[in-house]
């Protein structure tokens, strides 16, 4: 299976549906699977006096609240249709994370094909029962939990209705941007290994080299914000990839997939051809005579390998020479 690669508009467009059609054409244009965006209403995620987030202060207006910070950055379902509508022209899938019970209906009854559960709802036992009794496909952030607190999700969302190889778990971790040694990524694997359930990381790191190091430990989805312009106001651009970034990182970790390979080792079609070039035969050292014994003496090993392999060394010293042989001659 190839991996899934997310490009994760986020809450980049800005409130904007021109921005979020560009976002769509970027995610395009890096040819990634699909293109998600969030589905909230700020009355049902935030309360009115809910502090933002540290990184959220330093991206954003200091004086206003995150209540007001998001609801600039709401999506009607007019818009969603929209989005979902182009997104089918530009044949990418539409993908929206739910923050809250009304957005999983609007995005159920937008007929969504995979449900995202971001990594702060891991936690919210109603909000899990009502994703788990879609029985979609479900993919499930894990930042800031731990082995148990996954253990127990993945519980609510089977018991639910939904079938465990319909679940897809990602490894997080929502600092953005995620210091390296925060990173873990051994910790993708043991989560895979703990359940035996798909696994993927969510990326939130400046750069793509996480990324790649996840596909090539055994990423089915790797999840990436995007922006048009990382200097743009708003909470997540400066910890987001900008086009050309985008870009780089789908293009590496579709190149690392033809790497991987099918895990069997012999020689590959390409270097077949040099085999006789780069191997050696048993050759004669010196000229010998037609009944001569062969010895270490008077046999070498040198290219080309299109003579009797080296591995047959102790045969042919027990031998006699059946002709007469030239100097470099194979036997």
């Amino acid at each position: 299976m190839n991996v899934f690669i997310i490009a994760e508009a986020g809450v980049n467009h800005n409130g904007s549906i021109e921005l979020a059609k560009k976002l769509i054409d970027v995610a395009v244009e890096a040819n990634a699977n699909a293109v998600k965006f969030q589905t909230f209403k700020a009355e049902n995620l935030v309360s009115k006096n809910a502090q933002k987030a540290d990184y959220q202060k330093q991206t954003t207006d200091k004086n206003e609240s995150q209540f007001e910070m998001i609801k600039k950055l709401e999506l009607d379902v007019d818009t969603h249709r929209e989005l979902i509508d182009y997104c089918k022209q530009k044949d990418i899938m539409f993908l929206s994370t739910p923050f809250d019970h009304d957005s999983i209906d609007m995005l159920n009854n937008l007929d969504l094909e995979i449900f995202k559960v971001p990594s702060g709802e891991i936690t919210n036992l109603p909000y899990l029962r009502h994703i788990g009794k879609l029985n979609k496909k479900v993919i499930l952030s894990s930042g800031m939990a731990d082995i148990g607190e996954i253990e127990d999700a993945l519980d609510v969302l089977i018991d639910a209705g939904t079938k465990k190889e319909n679940i897809t778990v990602l490894h997080a971790n929502t600092m953005y941007p995620t210091p390296m040694e925060d990173v873990n990524l051994r910790a993708m694997v043991t989560i895979g290994n703990t359940f035996n359930i798909d696994y993927g990381y969510s990326d939130h790191t400046l750069g793509i080299e996480v990324d790649i190091a996840a596909v090539a430990m055994g990423a089915k989805v790797i999840e990436k914000h995007f922006t048009l312009d990382k200097t743009m106001e708003g909470p997540d651009h400066k910890a987001s990839l900008e086009p050309d970034e985008l870009k780089e990182m789908v293009r590496t970790i579709r190149n690392i997939e033809l790497a991987l390979g099918n895990g069997i080792k012999k020689p590959s079609k390409s270097e077949k051809p040099n085999m006789k070039i780069a191997r050696k035969s048993i050759v004669a050292k010196y000229t010998i005579k037609k009944g001569e014994k062969f010895s270490e003496d008077n046999l070498a090993i040198k290219r080309p390998g299109n003579g009797i392999s080296p591995m047959r060394w102790d045969k042919i010293l027990d031998g006699v020479a059946q002709k007469d042989y030239e100097v470099d001659e194979l036997i």
